[in-house]
């Protein structure tokens, strides 16, 4: 890197930092903290729990948001000084330095970047993230294993927790079914953008011939809910299945029928739990599921409505990312248009950047 170089990263990342800070305005946040302050400090505020509850919440989550943004402007506007002040000075080393510390820098804000566009309704919510299988047969199913494994591994990485709520297995290998609930900071804005189609092209493990096989899975990302939200689900709009709790996923597998299944008869959607010992509890939770599945769909609607999109079936050209591992190794989602070589790491959870893609290429849509 060289003086100009540096010169126009900086130029272009505090254009970046100017816009950053448009949208998250750290003096309306700043004032936002000091009226909690105040409110912390009010004789009646902890006498409603549920609302000093909210608060706290929200006063966690700014806080967090402030820190972040300080620290990334800090950052920039050191870079800038010490830079000027190299130039000046002569100062080679130092200048050395901070092209050394360019790519970090120029990551830090787009870090910063990517939380500016979390910043949906929606998006600090929980994930619950469920996987279909489609055409392909056993290929398909353990396809969808290796998706289950790769959202996993990714929700370690951010050390996010993932709760199994309903797991079916394969018949030969894979499975045919599973629902995981990922809670942690922002989890919802990050995995809403795999909503879709994944398609898989690999040399199949199951075929004697060696043949390559292509194979789809569906992944369904929605929100978890509060209770309170405006979905009204009347009993004679459901059906109500029970059966026995199995799979390698499920906490408990007995002799009882606790698991539960539940059918909206006017969409077909489908949740299913068998996470816990008691009946009540898993209907409880796949009620939740259902809630956060139908709350999704009315937000697929309107968007599909306002872009003419026409819902899609699990099958070719339908698909939002392929993971090509044969002839060559690729993976590429068809909205950001990057392709990516380091196939195996994102399949062990390392899709971050893959994400970061989409997110900002659908920004600038």
């Amino acid at each position: 890197m060289d003086h100009y170089e540096y010169s126009e990263l900086l130029k272009m990342l505090t254009t970046k930092m100017e816009n950053i800070t448009g949208v998250i305005q750290p003096e309306a946040i700043s004032q936002r903290l000091r009226d909690i302050e105040t409110l912390e400090n009010s004789q009646d505020f902890w006498n409603d729990a549920t609302h000093a509850a909210d608060i706290q919440k929200e006063k966690t989550q700014i806080e967090r948001k402030l820190e972040k943004y300080n620290h990334t402007a800090n950052a920039l506007l050191e870079a800038e000084t010490f830079y000027t002040m190299a130039k000046e000075e002569g100062d080679e080393d130092t200048i050395t330095s901070l092209f050394h510390d360019a790519p970090s820098l120029e990551s830090l804000v787009e870090s910063m970047e990517i939380a500016v566009l979390l910043s949906g309704e929606n998006d600090n919510s929980n994930a619950i993230v469920t996987i279909h299988p489609g055409a392909g047969g056993t290929e398909s199913q353990d396809w969808a294993l290796m998706l289950l494994r790769m959202y996993k591994r990714w929700a370690e990485r951010h050390n996010f927790t993932v709760e199994t709520l309903d797991y079916q297995s394969g018949d030969e290998a894979g499975i045919k079914d599973a629902t995981i609930l990922v809670k942690g900071e922002n989890v919802y804005g990050y995995l809403k953008v795999e909503n879709g189609i994944h398609r898989l092209v690999r040399i199949s493990p199951f075929d004697s011939n060696a043949k390559r096989h292509t194979s789809f899975c569906s992944i369904m990302v929605s929100p978890e809910i509060d209770d309170d939200i405006d979905i009204v689900i009347e009993d004679k709009d459901i059906r109500i299945d029970t059966y026995r709790a199995s799979g390698a996923g499920g906490q408990h597998v007995n002799k009882t029928e606790s698991a539960i299944r539940i059918t909206h008869i006017e969409t077909g959607i489908v949740v299913q739990c068998q996470n816990d010992r008691s009946q009540h509890k898993n209907k409880a939770t796949a009620m939740k599921m259902l809630k956060s599945r139908l709350y999704e769909l009315r937000l697929e609607a309107q968007k599909a409505e306002e872009a003419g999109i026409e819902k899609s079936d699990i099958g070719w050209g339908h698909q939002i990312r392929s993971y090509v591992m044969q002839p060559y190794q690729q993976v590429k989602d068809t909205r950001s248009n990057i392709p990516m070589s380091n196939v195996s790491a994102i399949l062990d959870g390392d899709i971050d950047a893959l994400i970061e893609g989409v997110l900002i290429a659908q920004s600038r849509h």
